[in-house]
């Protein structure tokens, strides 16, 4: 199981491991600190996916991104970390992590990582 500074992420077995359905976790609460700076960031992140043989269990995922609050991370590193702790996690059969970031002098990003590539 991965973790960070503030939880661990846990998984719960796929209640109907014979469907093929799609999961969205949707919170306007991801933060992390610029590494450069040290000015915080703020991102809605959007995960979507659909499940292998484990879930994700909803109260572990919102403490696993309130990890990222004190974290310094450009907005690539930390999509790209929170879908590989989730592939890692919960195998999926497939992935999105897209982290819609606040404007930061004029300029909004968006950062898209996917599973399989």
């Amino acid at each position: 199981m991965e973790s960070n500074n503030k939880g661990q992420l846990l998984a719960l077995d796929n209640p109907h491991p014979n469907s093929n359905y799609r999961v969205t976790c949707e919170t306007p609460e991801l933060t992390c600190v610029c590494p450069i700076t040290g000015q915080p960031d703020f991102a809605t992140v959007t995960i979507e996916y659909i499940p292998g043989p484990k879930i994700i269990e909803l109260k572990s995922l919102k403490l696993y991104l309130w990890g990222f609050r004190d974290h310094g991370g450009f907005h690539e590193d930390v999509t790209n970390q929170i879908l590989d702790d989730l592939v890692n996690l919960l195998s999926p059969q497939s992935m999105q992590v897209k982290t819609l970031w606040n404007p930061r002098g004029g300029i909004t990003t968006t950062v898209i990582a996917s599973f399989p590539n």
